[in-house]
């Protein structure tokens, strides 16, 4: 069993009010967990508006499927609409 994590930062831009963070948050994370059946959730800056920090976790029985997946799942949400990614941290 392989285990791979990862740490994204997003940027908010039209994020005014902490609801509106957490719709996107929502959003992400429902998205990612539908189509790639992953752990994901919120890990830090909860109140800091415009930025949007989310913890990715994979559990694979192969260990070169693991990092494909967090290679699409990164694709995946540097191509969403809602945010806009600026760092990622794969541990």
């Amino acid at each position: 069993m392989f285990t791979l994590s990862a740490k994204l930062i997003f940027y908010i831009p039209h994020s005014f009010s902490l609801k509106d963070k957490r719709q996107v948050r929502r959003s992400i994370t429902q998205k990612v967990r539908n189509k790639f059946n992953v752990s994901i959730a919120e890990i830090g800056t909860e109140d800091v508006l415009k930025t949007l920090t989310i913890g990715i976790a994979i559990v694979s029985g192969d260990a070169s499927h693991r990092r494909e997946l967090i290679e699409a799942i990164i694709r995946f949400l540097e191509e969403s609409a809602y945010a806009e990614l600026t760092e990622v941290e794969i541990i």
